[in-house]
């Protein structure tokens, strides 16, 4: 790839200069002739055919007009002063609405004049409107240069002062591509993998991604341009892993001894499901294979991550090792405490707690005691990873919902032993197929897919504003039964004041209809003092309430087998993810338990998948598939840190099966040759080391 004309600053670009390419820079981060080229289009217009205004019947969908503006007003003061033009043509009349940059569209826009528009249509009191369509004036040269797809790109309002807007770039991008030939554009896929998938030449995925001359070309250049991409992410992955599981050195955890044995035979507190054993028979190959062992272990809420997690910390201890567990709250800390602690007790292991909170009369005999190895597992939070913190001997790390902490904390946990220790981390936030292939693709992965025998699948219904009687009658018939309510409010970061204000009236509604000294009701949110929550949570642990009204605090972290009822306030106000870890906070017990969705009569096309899919399904992975066609990867918990949103043009939620593809390949040629020393993969060797800098990677814990 001839790496000097594809770096040439962007001010050199005929028609740029050096204002324009100031301003490409700030609002796109296009500095170079590639940050351009790689600008792709978000959009086509197929610039063949147009619509009439009375074919115009759907809100929210696209429409191509040909027409004539009749008439240009500004309406509204202010801030809601808008630029409004009346567009005609033989059948009828549609508003076009500018709200930004509405001076500067009224110089340009002239009356009487044929223009074609694009743009979403909206419906507002009743009538259609466009607001901010791309426009363009009919003219005999743009009716002879119109290709059949045109391509839209993402602009700012800045740049379209600049005349950079979609119609700007484009112009940009054809004086760019009609420089690219062989010489300046170099392939980056070898011979064999473009002939084996049968794919155009880089070259041509280029021109044709920004200037397709047909649907079919378009398809083969997006194919080309995403395979390429997905297959440099997943080589990059799995060579990864594969110079770890070469070069990483790990203590031997050959031993299955006391501890182990002990617990497992007597002290189980229920059966192993399947899946369980199945990893935990993973876990004890990795740490008897010599090498360090990094491995993700997935399962969704009650699977039984924290006993796999513990049978493998008493494998440590069966070697000589310290372990220790991270958990991102105090909370879990706590429960995770509490819960190794009890399950243990009768072996005289002895387990400690540290949390930000902990007493520095504590800390030091805690340090003392963790230094001379008489604290064989240590349960904490961040606290772990202080300098203060050293272990005598830590051989196995356990990091639960790691996405929550930062790289630099989690590497400095790789420093408390002179050799790094194993690493197990687990996560209750099930990620869909094509997400854990880029985000842990480095990692070796465990999936535990059955609930323990006993927990039954939790019923989950749908009601709304008009069906509440129904929902008190019901909550009241489960209360007679024994059984206990949480009653959870959406807390959304902006409002703060106003979501205090719903549990309050949620809470204020509830006391009228469960009224004292019958009904007892424990009320908890992030405004109380800690002291003052754990007060309300220990009433409502003790079966002293029947009711818990609470935000999204209890999400994480709380333990209660005999509350088997979960009614979720506003639910259309949450994502499905956090729907479905609310939801896990009950079926915990041997009970029958429900989760009831309360949402109002007005429900978007997304808020109503969200609720048919929680109704449909338990299953936290099917879930996630349809949570990341929601909201994508970037919105994702902890994808922000992965660089997965740095991909150009593949899309993971719509792209598995090119993922999928590019993987294969990918592993196909590291089979062939692990060290890509042969010459053929020069290419690929060369491609990696341009791409410069390796994305944050989620399983080295640097």
């Amino acid at each position: 790839m001839n790496i000097a004309f594809l770096d040439t600053p962007i001010e050199f670009l005929k028609g740029i200069g050096p204002q324009r390419a100031e301003a490409l820079q700030k609002e796109l981060g296009i500095f170079t002739y590639k940050d351009l080229l790689t600008h792709y289009p978000f959009r086509y217009i197929d610039r063949t055919h147009f619509q009439s205004v009375k074919e115009v019947t759907e809100d929210s969908a696209y429409y191509q007009l040909r027409g004539h503006i009749v008439e240009i007003n500004f309406v509204g003061e202010k801030r809601a002063r808008r630029l409004v033009a009346k567009f005609r043509d033989s059948s009828g009349i549609i508003e076009l609405v500018w709200f930004q940059g509405a001076k500067w569209m009224a110089e340009k826009l002239k009356a009487n004049t044929e223009y074609i528009v694009y743009g979403k249509v909206t419906s507002f009191m009743g009538r259609f409107n466009m607001a901010h369509p791309d426009i363009d004036v009919v003219t005999p040269e743009l009716l002879a240069n119109q290709s059949t797809f045109q391509s839209v790109y993402n602009s700012t309002e800045k740049l379209k002062y600049k005349n950079l807007d979609s119609d700007g770039l484009r112009k940009s991008l054809r004086i760019l591509t009609l420089q690219l030939n062989e010489h300046t554009i170099r392939e980056t896929l070898t011979e064999p993998i473009i002939k084996d998938f049968g794919l155009l030449s880089r070259l041509d995925a280029l021109r044709y991604i920004h200037f397709p001359e047909s649907k079919q070309m378009l398809e083969k250049a997006r194919f080309r341009l995403k395979f390429e991409e997905l297959f440099y992410v997943q080589l990059k992955l799995l060579k990864s892993n594969l110079v770890r599981h070469q070069s990483i050195q790990g203590f031997v955890f050959n031993r299955v001894g006391e501890a182990f044995n002990t617990f497992y035979n007597q002290h189980l507190p229920f059966q192993l499901t399947n899946a369980q054993k199945r990893v935990v028979k993973e876990i004890r190959v990795d740490m008897g294979s010599g090498r360090q062992m990094s491995r993700l272990v997935q399962g969704d809420v009650g699977s039984g991550k924290t006993l796999v997690a513990l049978l493998s910390m008493l494998l440590a201890i069966d070697n000589g090792f310290q372990a220790c567990l991270m958990a991102p709250t105090e909370i879990l800390a706590k429960q995770h405490f509490v819960t190794i602690a009890e399950l243990l007790a009768p072996m005289g292991i002895n387990v400690a707690l540290l949390t930000g909170s902990s007493k520095t009369k504590e800390r030091k005999i805690l340090h003392d005691e963790l230094q001379s190895g008489a604290i064989h597992i240590l349960v904490g939070t961040h606290a772990l990873i202080e300098d203060t913190v050293i272990f005598k001997n830590l051989g196995m790390v356990v990091i639960d919902e790691q996405h929550r902490f930062g790289v630099a904390q989690r590497g400095k946990m790789h420093k408390k032993n002179i050799q790094p220790p194993h690493v197990l981390i687990m996560t209750a936030t099930p990620i869909p197929r094509t997400l854990a292939m880029t985000l842990y693709g480095d990692l070796d992965t465990s999936v535990i897919d059955e609930l323990p025998p006993g927990r039954k699948p939790i019923t989950t219904m749908h009601f709304m504003e008009g069906q509440r009687l129904r929902l008190i009658g019901f909550m009241k018939e489960q209360i007679a039964l024994g059984r206990q309510v949480y009653v959870v409010y959406p807390l959304i970061q902006e409002s703060e004041k106003m979501d205090y204000q719903n549990l309050q009236n949620g809470y204020d509604a509830l006391l009228d209809d469960f009224k004292p000294p019958q009904y007892q009701i424990s009320i908890v949110h992030g405004k109380l003092k800690p002291a003052e929550k754990e007060f309300e949570m220990q009433r409502f642990i003790k079966k002293e309430t029947q009711i818990m009204v609470a935000t999204t605090v209890i999400e994480v972290g709380v333990n209660i087998p005999n509350a088997s009822v979960m009614v979720i306030e506003s639910a259309e106000r949450f994502g499905l993810s956090q729907l479905h870890q609310l939801r896990g906070r009950v079926g915990r017990g041997a009970d029958k338990s429900y989760c009831v969705l309360m949402t109002s009569y007005k429900l978007g096309a997304d808020s109503k998948l969200r609720m048919e899919t929680m109704v449909r399904t338990n299953d936290g992975f099917e879930i996630s598939e349809v949570d990341l066609k929601l909201r994508g990867p970037g919105d994702l918990d902890g994808t922000q840190q992965s660089g997965v949103i740095d991909l150009k043009i593949a899309d993971l939620a719509q792209d598995g099966q090119i993922l999928q593809l590019a993987r294969s390949s990918a592993q196909a040629v590291l089979n062939e040759d692990p060290e890509l020393a042969a010459s053929e993969n020069q290419l690929l060797v060369h491609q990696l080391q341009v791409q410069g800098k390796s994305r944050s990677s989620w399983s080295k814990i640097g």
